[in-house]
């Protein structure tokens, strides 16, 4: 059973439609991520989720529940990290823990969240004084500490350079191992890819594909290319023979096969069998931005 469901979701404002017919399921232990260029409706979506924001349209079902008709009892199931959200500048890391633990009838140990999100030399620092990448961490610890069944993480590592990125990407692996259900919000590709187990692309409000990365990408193009310098002469023949190749071109001094399926492995026994060494190699296949581009016709910040 899913533990989010998202019926032909609409939300207007004025005359202008955010979100148009959106729907999708969650199932209970996925990270589930919705990808889209800025403005695409993403945020819009989830609030509804969290029962922020009131459709115009359609249904939502957290855990069973209606998020607007009972926000007490969501609360309690629910946690949310938004996507701007910020502290009294004074408020200490151990201050803030202990109010937000209040708000809830089964809290976790914020003791041990502390432990796990590497903050326990940070308990008595004030917010403002806090890096980035820690507030960011305070923030998971914020939306955990009430032991919520699902977490909604709205564009999580903006802003954070490229390794508080990836230390980042392992907390939410490690919060997922515990048994939350992840809602997450993205439009970095690289961050979807390496994260999530489905993603519903949206774009102008409208959910444009639902798949996991790999069968976005399988949808667009599933081959790969290998490109490599060959140490010698070698007869083409030998790779188009394999029913892994389709195409064997030469570009310059290099070799350039395309194919499916275990193409690497079968063009370097080859290689290995005639003695051919593969100086220069690199393996292009169809990336995720480029099934993104597919999709929308546009890249995924603009």
């Amino acid at each position: 059973m899913a533990i989010i469901e998202v019926d032909g979701l609409v939300k207007r404002y004025g005359d202008r439609t955010v979100v148009d017919g959106v729907s999708f399921a969650v199932e209970p232990g996925e990270i589930f991520g919705i990808l889209g260029p800025n403005g695409a409706g993403k945020t819009t979506t989830v609030e509804c989720v969290e029962g922020l924001r009131t459709p115009d349209g359609g249904a939502v079902q957290v855990c069973g529940i209606n998020p607007r008709h009972d926000t007490g009892e969501l609360r309690q199931l629910l946690g949310a990290q938004l996507q701007e959200s910020e502290l009294p500048d004074k408020l200490t890391v151990r201050e803030a823990l202990e109010l937000f633990s209040s708000f809830y009838r089964e809290p976790a140990d914020w003791r041990e969240l502390v432990d796990t999100l590497r903050l326990d030399d940070k308990l008595g620092t004030q917010f403002r004084r806090l890096s980035g990448g820690q507030k960011q961490r305070l923030s998971i610890a914020l939306a955990l500490v009430g032991n919520p069944r699902v977490a909604v993480l709205d564009e999580l590592t903006t802003g954070l350079d490229p390794q508080a990125r990836r230390d980042t990407w392992d907390l939410i692996e490690d919060v997922r191992d515990r048994g939350v259900t992840i809602l997450l919000v993205t439009h970095f590709m690289e961050e979807a890819e390496r994260l999530c187990d489905r993603l519903a692309v949206i774009d102008s409000g409208r959910l444009v594909a639902l798949d996991t990365p790999a069968g976005l990408v399988a949808r667009i193009d599933d081959r790969q290319r290998i490109r490599f310098r060959p140490s010698a002469p070698l007869d083409h023949a030998l790779l188009t023979a394999l029913p892994e190749v389709t195409l064997v071109e030469r570009a310059g001094n290099q070799l350039v096969v395309t194919g499916t399926g275990n193409l690497l492995l079968a063009v370097t026994t080859v290689l290995a069998r005639n003695q051919v060494v593969a100086a220069d190699l690199r393996v292009e296949q169809t990336s995720l931005e480029d099934a993104f581009v597919a999709l929308t016709g546009r890249p995924v910040e603009a």
